[in-house]
């Protein structure tokens, strides 16, 4: 079962979509890889996911990604006396670590990391930025500010602080038990929450090692600021447009999206653009066609993936959506224009750099010139395959690989068809293992030309080394 085009769907289950045959639709609608969102939800419930989706796998015989997104720190203010309060813009209104319930003067904020960051000038961003506060004066327990945007303040709302760089890990005590339950499970992909400095990857990679692979959600403007040092560091990034869209003003955002992709495709990272690509889709059967046009434009500059947040996880057409995503997708890229800017944006290689970088860039002219069915990589950690779809070449990527967990890492990668085989031993076993998995997955056909990249010795990461070209 092969797919039609080169980026690849992640939808998120919940509510509306945990029944298998709901589960089931989404895949073959268009679902590459599946998010379980730790914000919600049981141990269960996520136990109970991931048993469907890797019972669904073994019924399709293709390789299916788990992305367990941790929830990361969230900051709230308490509860109210009385219910929600009013904010005045000019009034006063004072934040502490004081337990009593709030009122229209003062609410708990139970959150000292918050306090010990804070100067006279910042901002304080409340209920998704609905609400704003400038602080007057501040203390390790107590912030003193002015009401600059009022509204209705309910209680437990979330408080952003743009422009401060708060001293806490990117990894709560819920995040690191949420963690333990997804490794133990078998999650492909963990996502963190409110990254902000690239120590906040390291942290999680110590916990992590190679049991799964690390997605740094970029949400907050100081991670934006050390951009190319987290996504080195990561394994892949998601543009988190909601609290980016928060912290920044909205006008910012789609330069930074463009930013954040071209990042990561130099640095040969996969790139996730989210957070409400199809929002009405929630309610409706039809998107915006300023949604369609977004989701477009992500395909357009070229990211791996996009993301389907509450349209699939409880929204009232989960498979739709997927639908509908998946056209825009095949649209796009069946545009003539869309190969010219692909090729228009491509980051061409350096003198200086290493020897995989040489046989990717060698590949890509071969496929123009040949005209290949496809090209073929075997590997056995990832990395040849993501380095042929860092290339965006013209031709389908065929990844051949004996470890089922790279398998499914890679169905996030751009134009990565994985397929899980055995272990070859040399490079005429290997070249006739591409071409008969190359015709029996019907990405080319008897007397057509492959290019198949590897790397010698066969079995050693990081080692891509070798570019054959075959016929089928």
């Amino acid at each position: 079962m092969r797919r039609t085009r080169n980026a690849k769907i992640v939808a998120t289950l919940g509510p509306a979509s945990s029944d298998k045959d709901i589960v089931r639709g989404l895949f073959m609608a268009g679902v590459d890889v599946f998010r379980l969102n730790f914000s919600h939800g049981s141990a269960d419930d996520h136990r109970a996911r991931f048993a469907v989706l890797r019972e669904l796998e073994q019924e399709t015989g293709r390789p299916i990604g788990i992305l367990a997104d941790l929830q990361g720190p969230k900051l709230r203010v308490g509860v109210f006396a009385d219910g929600p309060v009013m904010l005045v813009e000019g009034q006063p209104f004072r934040l502490d670590l004081n337990e009593a319930p709030g009122n229209g003067q003062r609410a708990r904020l139970p959150h000292p990391e918050i306090f010990a960051a804070l100067v006279p000038g910042a901002e304080l961003l409340l209920d998704d930025g609905k609400l704003r506060l400038e602080v007057v004066s501040c203390g390790p327990d107590f912030a003193e500010t002015r009401v600059m945007v009022g509204g209705k303040l309910s209680e437990r709302k979330g408080v952003n602080v743009p422009g401060v760089v708060l001293p806490i890990t990117a990894l709560t005590e819920k995040d690191r038990r949420d963690l333990a339950l997804a490794l133990e499970l078998g999650a492909d992909w963990i996502a963190l929450s409110f990254v902000q400095r690239p120590e906040d990857v390291s942290e999680a990679r110590a916990l992590i090692g190679d049991r799964a692979s690390i997605v740094s959600k970029l949400e907050k403007p100081s991670a934006i600021e050390r951009l190319d040092e987290i996504v080195a560091l990561s394994d892949a990034v998601m543009v988190a447009r909601g609290d980016l869209g928060v912290e920044l003003p909205a006008e910012r955002v789609p330069a930074i999206q463009k930013r954040i992709i071209r990042s990561a495709r130099r640095f040969g990272k996969p790139v996730i653009v989210a957070t409400q690509m199809l929002e009405s889709m929630i309610d409706s059967p039809v998107p915006t066609r300023a949604e369609a046009s977004d989701v477009a434009t992500a395909i357009y500059d070229g990211a791996d993936a996009v993301m389907l947040s509450a349209e699939s996880a409880s929204g009232k057409f989960p498979i739709e959506a997927v639908k509908m995503m998946n056209r825009i997708i095949e649209q796009v890229e069946g545009d003539p224009q869309y190969r010219q800017l692909i090729d228009a944006s491509h980051t061409s290689a350096r003198p200086g750099g290493d020897v995989a970088e040489a046989v990717c860039c060698a590949m890509r002219r071969a496929v123009t010139l040949l005209q290949a069915a496809a090209i073929v990589c075997y590997t056995s950690s990832g990395h040849t395959s993501l380095r042929a779809a860092r290339e965006r070449p013209e031709s389908p990527i065929l990844s051949l690989t004996p470890d089922i967990g790279v398998a499914r890492r890679l169905a996030l990668a751009w134009g990565v068809h994985s397929v899980h085989i055995g272990n070859v031993s040399d490079v005429d076993q290997m070249t006739e293992t591409a071409c008969e998995v190359a015709r029996s997955e019907k990405f080319a056909a008897a007397g057509q030309t492959i290019v198949a990249i590897a790397g010698m010795p066969f079995g050693t990461p990081g080692t891509t080394n070798l570019i054959r070209i075959a016929t089928v």
